[in-house]
C-alpha cells in the first residue's frame, strides 16, 4: 500500500473536521458517553499545527493528528485519529512522524500525550513506537480513566 500524503490543514477543514467527529464518536461508544475528555478541549485557537493524513491514490482524508504548545520545549500531541479500515497499514506511524518532525521543526524536546484505559490498542501503539508511561499531567491529573505518555526528541 502507498504511504499516505501527509499536509497541514486548518482546523475548520472540512476533512479535518470530519476526521475529529469520527474520533469523538468512536470514544463516546468506549466509554458510554462523551464526557472522557479532561481538561481544555483542543481548538484553532491552541493548536499549532494540525496534519491530515490522505490516501496517496484516492485522496480521501483517512487520519490526522496535532499538536498543543505546552510552553518550555514541549507540546501535547492531540486529536491523533485513524479511520478503522486503514488501521494497522502504516497512517498512525506515518502521521506520529510527522508531528514529531512538525514539533522539531518548532523548537519542541518532549511530547505528551493523553491516552484512555478504554484504548489498550493506543496504548499499545505509543509504546511500540518508543512513548514512555509518565505520571498523568496537567488537566489528567487524578483522572481515573486517563493514560499519559511522554518522548523525549
Amino acid at each position: 500500500m502507498t504511504p499516505p500524503a501527509i499536509a497541514p490543514a486548518s482546523w475548520d477543514d472540512t476533512d479535518a473536521a470530519a476526521l475529529r467527529t469520527a474520533q469523538r464518536a468512536e470514544l463516546d461508544a468506549r466509554y458510554g458517553s462523551d464526557d472522557h475528555e479532561p481538561g481544555t478541549p483542543p481548538s484553532a485557537g491552541d493548536i499549532t499545527v494540525f496534519l491530515v493524513a490522505r490516501d496517496a491514490d484516492t485522496g480521501t482524508a483517512v487520519g490526522c493528528g496535532g499538536l498543543r504548545d505546552l510552553g518550555n520545549g514541549a507540546a501535547e500531541i492531540k486529536r491523533m485519529y485513524v479511520v478503522p479500515e486503514r488501521r494497522g497499514t502504516g497512517v498512525a506511524v506515518a502521521i506520529l512522524r510527522a508531528l514529531e518532525a512538525q514539533a522539531r521543526d518548532r523548537g519542541v524536546h518532549s511530547l505528551l500525550l493523553e491516552t484512555g484505559t478504554e484504548q489498550p490498542d493506543a496504548m499499545r501503539f505509543y509504546e511500540r513506537e518508543g512513548y514512555e508511561r509518565i505520571p498523568n499531567f496537567g488537566p489528567y491529573a487524578g483522572s481515573e480513566i486517563s493514560v499519559c505518555y511522554a518522548r523525549s526528541l
